[in-house]
């Protein structure tokens, strides 16, 4: 008899943990290209800004996937929807890794950004299915899960760019996408739908939700600044210490990647402290703790110490934001999550987009500086959209 998934019964333990797996080896995809950038300019003999189109296609390509793919979830079965993606990242991984030009990579890095969304399927199962008291907790162990993905990424990258080449990086990726099908069919569980009726009617639905719930927008705002001021560190970082005074390989720069262990050790603790300090607490904590991690990358540019204190920093801040704001949004429309989380990481990844594509830009007009003034910037909006709003 298989195993089903209902409301107000829990979640098993060995369920979130294996989606919490599974969701770090996906997002993993989107982020395997930032140590390696310099590598695949040289590679490609294209400029550094033509270079750091690669992440800001891949981010474009998961808010596409986070706009017209995750609501299907609340639609169809879920199962089979993260199997496709699954099967669609296969291809598109191997792409990137045979590709001989910009352009091609940019396509497949498209698709690969369109179908790495599938953990935004897995929090709203995390959310849905937990019991009332345990779902901060349970979702912040979702973006556990995340976030260690994202620091595998670029310390695995990292070290199979610098001593085997960034395309098979891309080889490894396909075969961990082949892994997560296998896992996918083998143990997630039958899940009942949320939404009866057609797509048109389910995105129309979208929509009214953004129009009825200004909370949902105030929130996804906000914490879509703050993620576009993270994205700005890892969009130039790699072009950073690659020069003066650290000409640093990319298993360096990959290995900066593991301070932000941190900030995946926080997020299950923000998770459990969210109900009792209030969203509003850490956003402006987070907040504040990537300003000031800024202000340290810059002022100690020329040491690794001030990067590593700055990352460790930054992390702990975005966590603060994200988990405070994710969990907020959840909670607003619990018969719709996984459009509530559509609205929420869409407008999260549109933000990240904009973050990478302002700091290739101010990178190539003013350098370091240029970066900085961009990061901190976005935190600031960021904080004024929580000085001006009730939640």
């Amino acid at each position: 008899m298989k195993l089903r998934l209902e409301e107000n019964k829990g979640i098993p333990a060995h369920l979130l943990w294996m989606l919490a797996v599974i969701s770090g080896l996906s997002v993993a995809n989107l982020y395997y290209n930032q140590p390696l950038l310099n590598r695949i300019s040289e590679d490609l003999g294209v400029s550094e800004f033509t270079a750091n189109l690669i992440p800001m296609t891949t981010q474009i390509g998961y808010a596409l996937g986070l706009l017209f793919i995750i609501p299907l979830g609340d639609l169809y079965k879920r199962k089979h929807i993260i199997v496709v993606n699954f099967m669609l990242l296969v291809v598109a991984t191997c792409s990137i890794a045979s590709s001989r030009s910009i352009p091609y990579i940019l396509v497949a890095s498209l698709v690969t950004g369109i179908c790495s969304v599938m953990p935004q399927i897995f929090i709203p199962i995390a959310a849905q299915f937990s019991l009332p008291e345990n779902k901060a907790r349970n979702v912040g162990m979702m973006v556990s899960g995340l976030l260690t993905g994202i620091l595998g990424s670029r310390v695995v990258s990292g070290f199979v760019g610098e001593y085997w080449g960034w395309r098979t990086m891309y080889y490894i990726a396909a075969l961990l996408m082949l892994l997560c099908i296998f896992l996918v069919l083998r143990v997630l569980p039958d899940m009942p739908s949320n939404f009866k009726g057609t797509y048109g009617g389910l995105m129309k639905s979208l929509f009214t939700l953004y129009r009825d719930h200004p909370t949902i927008r105030m929130v996804s705002a906000r914490a879509g600044c703050c993620f576009g001021s993270f994205l700005a560190l890892w969009a130039c970082l790699a072009f950073k210490l690659s020069g003066e005074p650290f000409h640093a390989g990319n298993n360096v720069i990959g290995m900066l990647g593991l301070c932000g262990i941190a900030g995946a050790l926080t997020a299950s603790f923000v998770g459990s402290l969210v109900h009792k300090l209030g969203v509003r607490f850490f956003t402006y904590l987070g907040c504040a703790l990537m300003i000031l991690a800024w202000v340290v990358m810059y002022v100690f540019q020329n040491f690794y110490l001030g990067f590593i204190v700055g990352i460790v920093v930054i992390d702990i801040g975005m966590q603060c934001i994200q988990i405070s704001n994710q969990t907020c949004a959840l909670s607003l429309a619990p018969k719709a999550t996984n459009r509530v989380n559509t609205i929420f990481m869409t407008t999260y990844f549109v933000g990240g987009s904009l973050g990478t594509f302002l700091a290739g830009t101010c990178w190539h007009a003013f350098g370091w500086a240029g970066v900085t003034g961009a990061g901190i910037g976005l935190a600031a909006v960021s904080l004024l959209i929580t000085l001006f709003a009730r939640n």
